[in-house]
């Protein structure tokens, strides 16, 4: 029984994507290969060249000065002809060539389609043939091929000389839907029917000679391949569920664009494309290597994936997991990439043991000197997670630790829930088990949080250290910049994250306030009454329990007012009068604030404000001006000679003036046991 077709309505069934405008032409290309293996001529007779057709260029008036100079633009491509040496559109051919889904070179892995993707992308198709019949004459034969008409104008004729036999194939109207976004130079285009025909050069006996044509510039495939080849290929055959898969293993020269991938092929025919990386633990794109830098590529060729190649020739139909009852026996593109990757990893073992080593070397010196929060959980993170690109950033590093330990929080997060049910088959020895193994890791967990806190301290201590040197411009840093590492300007504590206020500095006791302002007006703080404009740096007040228990200042813990006055570096201005003496200038917001009625955060009168104890820091650096007026204020000098301190009765308050030299030596003495711990330099 035969059955009608419609040759639109099956270009309309036929799927060709937009980024694939070149497929037709490489299409063209594998049935020019095809056509000269059939002549068994060997190896060095066949020579197949693609010409890229242009629109015509417009004439340049070289004596017009307004006209453009240097290369000339690319024209737009309006088709390309291909042309071989083949055996030719005899009759055998031209009858498959008009009957679709054709099986005439089944065995080859042909499905019979690809003359319907050259109508997807472009107008018409224009054929000139040579050929010999079945008697041995020679013959011409010449047609076209439309969506609308088909096959049609054929045109038979006698040849009156023996020639050579070929083909040309004239692909023209390129569609602009594809053309758009295929490559627009004669290398970009000759590289990617390099890519799609590779298997025909590294297989046995080699493909034949390829050239691409653009205008004077010719391009031929043989030098691009040894371009891009690093050395010869390896073939090993790989067993999956008793099907028989041919891997042929490639090292091509390292390009920036090209990720490590496998090639799934059919049919001769390049059909996929899939990047391995993150696949294989210790592939990180370019591997290195004593004779240069390459890639790694895979071609996987069978006769599986022949069978279940897409009419098309851009998909498979095999199901990427196997899951239901015929698993055992049912093949899946997971099962074959397995087996696959299995093969990549035997024939790389030696460049993914040294770069694995590398990438934890990375790692371990990451966590050691800039992340040693993640050192608990490094036990915790499976070994090829931990297998990252020796290159990589302290950035993307430093995201991946984090994304790990997010997961690990995750799971404590479930087992936490899980470790209250006590199961009803569970003996008591497997129960305490799972508990012991939770707390384990709860306990790494905290420990990795305290050791970011402690890491943090290290780096603002760092920083700091760096602010009050004076800078190449002789200059010393502004009173902002420091004051910003000890706590944000024009913020108060509400708004801004414990992590970001770094009053540790200072003293340890300030991280635990009841309101805290940083460079704002007294008379915008909840914590006084007061209409003064002035701006002290800092201001704190400690409200411990109830305000009523300090109203008489009999009951402890009392509250406490801190007033911190931040100076620049090795300024050395210092003055009588309360704009130019810091200790005065201290004690001056102190007054203010008592004088206008302190109150809570919350807006809660503190009785007796006069009686709460005040806290004065001056940090600045002991200058002679500093110094002479500390000595006025009958403060006594440090034993370390950095700083002076004492208590001014009639204030009722404690005045300590730090130098910068002092506030980082003190503060880093502090926490040494803990930097000690983490393996941190305090040098």
């Amino acid at each position: 029984m035969s059955m009608n077709t419609y040759l639109k309505g099956r270009l309309r069934n036929t799927p060709l994507p937009r980024t694939h405008g070149l497929l037709p032409l490489f299409e063209a290309v594998v049935n020019s290969v095809q056509a000269v293996a059939a002549l068994d001529r060997g190896p060095d007779y066949g020579e197949i060249v693609v010409e890229i057709i242009r629109v015509p260029q417009a004439a340049l008036d070289l004596e017009d000065p307004k006209a453009r100079r240097g290369a000339p633009a690319q024209e737009p491509i309006t088709g390309f002809k291909v042309t071989d040496n083949g055996c030719g559109f005899d009759a055998k051919n031209l009858e498959s060539f008009e009957t679709l889904d054709s099986d005439y070179k089944a065995s080859e892995g042909c499905r019979g389609v690809g003359r319907l993707l050259w109508l997807k992308a472009f107008e018409c198709v224009n054929v000139a043939s040579d050929y010999k019949d079945s008697a041995g004459k020679p013959f011409r034969r010449a047609f076209t091929f439309t969506a609308a008409k088909g096959v049609d104008n054929m045109i038979v004729s006698p040849l009156d000389t023996d020639g050579q036999r070929g083909t040309c194939v004239h692909l023209d109207g390129f569609k602009q839907d594809y053309r758009k976004r295929a490559p627009k130079t004669g290398r970009a285009i000759a590289n990617a029917l390099f890519e799609h025909c590779l298997w025909y050069f590294v297989r046995e006996g080699g493909a034949p000679s390829i050239r691409v044509v653009d205008g004077l510039d010719t391009i031929r495939l043989y030098e691009v391949y040894e371009e891009c080849m690093f050395s010869s290929a390896q073939t090993e055959e790989v067993q999956v569920k008793g099907n028989t898969f041919e891997v042929t293993h490639l090292k091509l020269m390292a390009s920036a664009q090209k990720q490590p991938f496998i090639a799934w092929c059919a049919a001769g025919r390049v059909v996929e494309e899939e990047s391995i990386l993150g696949k294989v633990a210790g592939l990180h794109g370019r591997i290195k290597d004593v004779a240069g830098d390459f890639t790694y590529a895979c071609y996987v060729t069978s006769d599986f994936l022949d069978q279940h190649v897409r009419p098309e020739r851009i998909g498979f139909d095999i199901e990427e997991i196997s899951d239901d009852m015929f698993s055992e026996t049912e093949l899946s593109l997971t099962d074959i990439r397995d087996a696959v990757l299995q093969s990549s990893i035997r024939f790389l073992a030696s460049y993914l043991q040294e770069s694995k080593a590398a990438g934890r070397q990375r790692v371990e010196r990451f966590v050691s000197l800039r992340a040693p929060r993640y050192r608990p959980i490094l036990g915790r993170i499976e070994e090829d997670k931990l297998s990252v690109d020796p290159e990589i950033s302290d950035k993307d590093l430093d995201l991946l630790l984090h994304k790990q330990l997010a997961e690990i929080e995750s799971s404590l997060l479930s087992d936490g829930h899980a470790i209250m049910d006590f199961g009803r088959d569970e003996t008591t020895a497997s129960y305490f088990a799972r508990l012991n193994d939770y707390l384990t890791k709860a306990d790494e967990i905290k420990k990795s949080d305290l050791a970011n806190y402690v890491f943090h301290r290290k780096v603002i201590l760092d920083i700091l250290q760096k602010a009050i040197e004076r800078g190449s411009d002789g200059k010393y840093a502004r009173e902002e910049l420091i004051h910003e590492l000890i706590m944000p300007l024009r913020r108060t504590s509400n708004e801004v994250r414990t992590e970001n206020c770094n009053l540790w500095l200072i003293d340890e006791r300030l991280a635990f306030h009841d309101y805290l302002a940083s460079d704002k007006p007294l008379s915008s703080m909840p914590i006084t009454a007061a209409i003064d404009t002035k701006e002290p740096d800092l201001v704190a007040l400690n409200v411990f329990d109830e305000p009523l228990l300090v109203s008489e200042g009999q009951k402890l813990p009392l509250a406490s007012i801190v007033v911190i006055e931040i100076k620049r570096p090795m300024r050395n201005d210092a003055a009588a009068g309360e704009d130019k003496d810091p200790v005065e200038q201290a004690l001056g917001y102190l007054e203010r604030i008592r004088r206008g009625k302190a109150m809570t955060a919350s807006g809660r009168i503190i009785p007796a404000s006069e009686e709460i104890p005040g806290f004065c820091y001056v940090i600045c650096d002991i200058t002679p001006t500093v110094e002479r007026r500390c000595k006025l204020a009958q403060l006594k000098i440090t034993s370390d000679r950095q700083g002076y301190f004492g208590y001014n009765d009639n204030y009722k308050a404690y005045i300590e003036v730090l130098s910068f030299d002092k506030l980082i030596n003190a503060a880093r003495e502090r926490n040494r046991a803990f930097f000690d711990k983490l393996g941190l330099p305090t040098n």
